[in-house]
């Protein structure tokens, strides 16, 4: 009876006894955005930490999912070949040639100008396949059928949006139409922009993983929205900036319209808190987006919280960017005297009253 139960566990793993290995059955998507030229991979599975082994991108060069009995030295070598200049199917086939066990293999790659590749081994297990097209591919093995792929596919080339949000809709769908036919455990989403990172420091615009869950698609969706919430918008902005000094004008003004639709689709779930509003007027006034709006969040932020001096200060800064600067020095001259030893509340006076006088 414990022969039979071990045999069962091994087979609902999909484990190869003699390799030692875990087939990685799952579904996912290689992609790439033709306005910004974010390049990403998003992944799903009934395998523990997913993210850690299928996706791999480099901003500027391509993207790479390797998965079935998953061979990693795919990522490295295949974004190496890619930086060299050679097409997705160029470098696709100097990785399988380089293999003896391609026939295990599954890999989706896009490279920097779209252009996508995809093997599916003829020993992977069923179902398994891809679909490529123009900016993406989509694969899977251990599926519930071919309608897998064939949703990830459609969902990708209708859906509107950045490249994340065109990624997520393809997991989505992939799950909807029966995705990996064991259940679900992890996910990941990986999206590369140059300087897109923590403070521009480095190049990983989005890298969220779910490592064990029950539902991990809603588990990522919850913490992209979150990290997108916390950290994201700042990038964006940053990168309208970078985008403007290589003189990327397409992808500058792109960037601007979508952050003003994830603006309003936040201010449509969270119309009531104060921080909220408070951020996006922050972000608009001083980034040059629509100052107008942002002094009327500002002012409803603060009718929601008036005790919060953040908030007054924001309200302050979006009259100085209007040029109402007698409302600013008012607003700002009360919040020095309710803290005077904040150098920061000080600095913006002086700010203020600097503006002013050059009007003169």
């Amino acid at each position: 009876m414990k022969y039979i139960l071990l045999i069962a566990i091994l087979c609902s793993l999909a484990f190869n006894p003699v390799k030692g290995q875990i087939n990685i059955g799952t579904y996912s998507i290689v992609g790439w955005d033709s306005l910004t030229g974010d390049l990403g991979v998003a992944v799903q599975s009934k395998f523990l930490g997913v993210g850690a082994v299928v996706p791999f991108a480099k901003a500027g060069v391509g993207a790479v999912a390797t998965q079935a009995y998953a061979n990693t030295t795919f990522g490295p070598k295949g974004l190496s070949l890619l930086e060299k200049g050679l097409s997705a199917s160029e470098v696709a086939a100097l990785l399988l040639a380089s293999d003896s066990g391609i026939a295990e293999r599954q890999l989706g790659i896009v490279d920097s100008k779209g252009n996508s590749f995809a093997h599916t081994g003829s020993k992977c297990l069923e179902y398994a396949g891809h679909i490529t097209g123009k900016g993406y591919s989509v694969q899977g093995n251990i599926l519930a059928g071919r309608e897998v792929v064939n949703a990830m596919a459609r969902a990708f080339e209708t859906t509107d949006g950045d490249l994340a949000t065109k990624l997520l809709s393809a997991l989505d769908a992939a799950e909807k139409a029966g995705g990996d036919k064991r259940g679900r455990q992890s996910a990941a989403l990986l999206v590369v922009r140059e300087k897109g990172g923590y403070a521009g420091f480095d190049d990983s615009f989005i890298d969220i993983r779910v490592d064990d869950d029950s539902l991990p698609l809603v588990e990522l969706r919850r913490l992209y929205n979150l990290w997108q919430s916390t950290f994201l918008f700042e990038s964006r902005f940053r990168s309208i900036k970078e985008f403007e000094k290589q003189k990327k004008y397409i992808a500058a003004d792109t960037e601007r319209r979508r952050v003003t639709q994830e603006f309003n689709i936040q201010l449509r779930n969270r119309p009531d808190d104060p921080k909220l509003l408070n951020e996006i007027a922050w972000l608009l006034a001083t980034n040059d987006i629509d100052k107008m709006q942002a002094l009327e969040l500002a002012k409803r932020a603060v009718r929601l919280l008036p005790s919060d001096l953040n908030i007054l200060e924001t309200l302050a800064e979006c009259h100085y960017q209007l040029q109402h600067y007698d409302e600013a020095i008012a607003i700002q001259s009360e919040l020095v005297a309710k803290d005077p030893s904040n150098d920061s509340f000080w600095k913006q006076l002086q700010k203020f009253k600097e503006a002013k006088s050059t009007l003169k």
